[in-house]
């Protein structure tokens, strides 16, 4: 009876050399995004905000790879982005999966995986993540809201260079 449960290769398919390519790619890419987040994006402010694109990222990957592969992607980049930004503890590393998860659910199922069915996607990732952010300035602050506006100057400053993270993942796919 357990002789069909203790197989030699059982992972003999876990990660074979297509998906260790695969691998090494959304690695760079991580690496490649949260670079230019943490030294580029966060020079350019107008309105004293700075673009934010891990969560269209995020977005990109689960569209394109589905829902389990995305919410682990996802899992990495916020531990990543938790380190690379000052302040937070565990906020995208509990909110990217999250994200992840609902997208890779909508384009499987609800949305098209073109370019527009991504922006709609981005904006509710960028949305979520700047309510989240505000939520927590909110109850650091004692219920202070003021931060509304910004989060909304910078869904909409990040949704221009959310484009740009559109197009490494949707080359990838074969």
């Amino acid at each position: 009876m357990f002789d069909r449960l203790i197989k030699k290769d059982l992972f003999k398919d876990f990660l074979t050399p297509r998906r260790f390519k695969r691998v090494l790619w959304y690695g760079v890419y991580m690496l490649v995004v949260l670079i230019v987040q943490d030294m580029v994006l966060t020079q350019i402010r107008p309105g004293g905000v700075c673009a934010f694109i891990p969560p269209a990222a995020v977005t990109a990957v689960a569209m394109f790879e589905g829902a389990i592969p995305g919410v682990v992607f996802a899992l990495v980049m916020g531990i990543f982005t938790d380190m690379f930004t000052p302040g937070t503890l565990i906020t995208y590393t509990l909110l990217f999966p999250f994200i992840a998860f609902c997208v890779g659910i909508l384009a499987q199922f609800f949305v098209n995986r073109r370019f527009l069915g991504f922006m709609l996607l981005a904006l509710a990732a960028l949305v979520l993540t700047a309510l989240t952010q505000t939520t927590i300035i909110a109850l650091k602050s004692a219920g202070s809201f003021s931060a509304i506006w910004t989060a909304i100057l910078q869904t909409l400053w990040s949704l221009p260079f959310s484009a740009l993270v559109y197009f490494p993942p949707a080359r990838w796919i074969e």
